[in-house]
């Protein structure tokens, strides 16, 4: 007698067509193309985790440069500064600084500009 696995079948299918819901027309409701759908959705999704960091880093470069420049400063001699004084901040802590305390920031830029 034969193993017949329509059952396995449906239940795995139903449980990808679940994943796929709120997505548009067919790619909700027919496996292949719900398949189809979820492994693009998986792999952008992959992706774009790394892209969102590589997208944080350019908006804070951008926001410690201008920070930077109202203090008479380019970003490339602030983080020089900052690596001959050892001041060990990253780029996410000095955005931040920039944006929410501009008198530490200002303390920043001060120290920074000590020796360089």
């Amino acid at each position: 007698m034969r193993v017949k696995g329509g059952i396995v079948t449906r239940q795995r299918h139903k449980r990808l067509i679940r994943r796929a819901k709120g997505y548009y027309g067919t790619r909700r409701k027919l496996f292949r193309r719900a398949n189809e759908a979820l492994l693009k959705a998986g792999a952008y999704a992959y992706r774009d985790r790394r892209n969102r960091r590589r997208d944080l880093r350019r908006l804070w470069i951008i926001r410690i440069n201008a920070a930077a420049r109202l203090h008479g400063i380019s970003y490339s001699r602030l983080t020089y500064g900052l690596k001959q004084n050892a001041i060990v901040l990253d780029r996410k802590m000095l955005a931040d600084l920039a944006v929410n305390d501009p008198q530490a920031f200002g303390a920043v830029v001060a120290a920074a500009q000590n020796q360089a």
